[in-house]
């Protein structure tokens, strides 16, 4: 159990990454973008780790505070959970 839990939030937050930096592609390229709810779905599901480090990686959402200031509250909040899970799985 302990080991899915760790793929779940290595793959979705690979997944938020990505998604960070094929956003800012598409807005380089003029094309339709990924909407922001589907960003904030994935931060909230358990993915803020990624989208913080793509965000800053790509300096993508830099200008939004929400994405700004939230990501990394609701990142802290993952880390938290992640650890207290990992702790009562042990």
């Amino acid at each position: 159990m302990m080991a899915l839990l760790i793929s779940y939030y290595i793959l979705l937050n690979i997944y938020g990454f990505y998604l960070m930096g094929a956003d800012k592609n598409k807005a380089k390229k003029g094309q339709w973008r990924i909407k922001e709810s589907t960003l904030w779905l994935i931060g909230f599901i358990g993915g803020a780790i990624g989208l913080t480090i793509g965000m800053n990686a790509f300096r993508h959402k830099t200008k939004h505070q929400s994405f700004v200031v939230g990501l990394p509250a609701l990142m802290i909040i993952h880390l938290f959970l992640f650890g207290y899970f990992l702790y009562k799985m042990s």
